[in-house]
């Protein structure tokens, strides 16, 4: 058995039909067939029982899957690196990050364009569980998102870098006039506002943190709305609304005067963040090197050089 019959036995078991799955191998229906056949005799299981007028896995071939798709993995990683090592920086780096993290990209983005003008992007924008799935299937390099990381995958799949922590603070509309000329303000405040929180059915921890925190100040948030955009949750503060605990480098995402921000004066949280890649992956060279640019930023800041902030 050899990598090519491996590949055809995955689109098999991915369309469930030998026809479909000639289609998109650009070959006939009998040579899959046959090949299918031959896979089958040299292991000496059935690998699919027929279920109408499709194939349903055996539990040989549920196992075979598994195996076939780590192995199969591995080879294209091994050829991708291999084929890169003679390779320039160039080619596209696709992104993965949470709204609450974008702010860390357009600065990092322009420098590194500088430096690499033939990488191009592509950024994706999703929750925790949305953009753990991409890096799975390897649809996005790396991911820019809060930590802990929320994803199905266990964390011990994932390589992590930690970023600097995020302070949270307080965002409120800018009608609430009785507030216009504070520059912070104290938790227990908080409580007598109607409460706006970042919360989806898969990612919690944002808002489990707001809300431990307040419940520590001795008082339950009045949440009036829980929200999965952090898009939205801005456009009901400058509404009027209501009022939100976010980390402090999400307001750099919205610039304007329809919301203020307020340093919290007795709040000891913040938010961390982080870079995550699939470990034990292969990782293309603008991937490793737009990684490693953030880490030189952050021993620059130790040593106290001069840096741009990722914050």
């Amino acid at each position: 058995m050899d990598m090519r019959q491996l590949k055809y036995f995955l689109t098999i078991a991915q369309e469930g039909q030998v026809t479909r799955a000639a289609k998109l191998l650009n070959m006939e229906q009998p040579p899959l067939s046959r090949q299918l056949k031959l896979m089958e005799e040299e292991l000496g299981v059935k690998l699919f029982e027929r279920n109408g007028k499709g194939l349903l896995l055996t539990d040989a071939g549920e196992l075979l899957k598994v195996k076939a798709e780590s192995l199969v993995q591995q080879f294209d990683d091994s050829l991708r690196e291999v084929k890169g090592m003679e390779e320039g920086i160039h080619g596209v780096l696709s992104i993965g990050s949470v709204v609450s993290c974008i702010s860390l990209l357009p600065k990092r983005i322009q420098l590194f364009r500088e430096k690499y003008p033939q990488v191009t992007f592509k950024i994706s924008e999703g929750d925790h569980f949305y953009l753990g799935e991409k890096l799975e299937r390897r649809a996005i390099d790396l991911v820019v998102a809060r930590l802990p990381f929320e994803a199905q995958k266990h964390p011990q799949q994932y390589s992590v870098l930690p970023l600097p922590s995020d302070p949270f603070v307080a965002v409120i509309p800018s009608t609430w006039t009785a507030y216009s000329s504070k520059e912070s303000i104290c938790m227990k405040e908080l409580a007598h506002f109607p409460f706006l929180t970042l919360k989806t059915d898969k990612t919690t921890r944002m808002h489990e943190q707001v809300v431990n925190e307040c419940k520590r100040h001795g008082f339950e948030p009045n949440i009036i709305c829980e929200c999965s955009s952090v898009a939205i949750i801005m456009s009901l503060i400058a509404g009027g609304i209501g009022a939100t605990v976010f980390p402090k480098s999400v307001m750099s995402s919205f610039p304007g005067s329809v919301v203020k921000m307020l340093d919290i004066e007795d709040a000891d949280f913040q938010s961390d963040v982080g870079i995550l890649w699939l470990k034990d992956h292969y990782l293309p060279k603008r991937a490793q090197q737009f990684i490693e640019s953030f880490r030189e930023d952050m021993y620059k800041e130790e040593s106290g050089w001069s840096s741009i902030s990722v914050m």
